[in-house]
């Protein structure tokens, strides 16, 4: 069952921005703190930016200052909001618990930066 799905992902030119979402089931979201990870061919998944129950929130060195994580419980729902966007940013897209869980890893979504 799938239990985390990504959208939001596309083509866009470097500068531009593009908000990625993630719904989920609320037992994930109620209990635990999301992240957001991408991953490119032949490189290790890296968390970008991760967010707890209570709003605080990590940014990887890369995105730091460009992304921005949100959180709405309600909507079951994890945001990123990525601007000012790199040709380095193209990548997959993923959500989800902060610490990962392996169960949870689903398609993600896409992004590619053209430059």
């Amino acid at each position: 069952q799938v239990q985390l799905v990504e959208s939001g992902g596309g083509l866009v030119q470097a500068g531009g921005s593009l908000r990625l979402s993630c719904v989920g089931s609320g037992s994930i979201f109620s209990l635990n703190a999301m992240g957001w990870y991408r991953q490119v061919p032949g490189k290790q998944r890296e968390l970008v930016a991760s967010i707890t129950s209570g709003g605080s929130t990590i940014y990887g060195e890369s995105v730091k200052g460009r992304f921005t994580i949100s959180r709405d419980n309600a909507k079951n729902t994890v945001y990123l909001q990525m601007n000012s966007l790199k040709a380095e940013d193209t990548a997959v897209y993923y959500c989800n618990t902060f610490p990962s869980y392996g169960p949870y890893w689903g398609q993600g979504t896409q992004v590619t930066v053209s430059s």
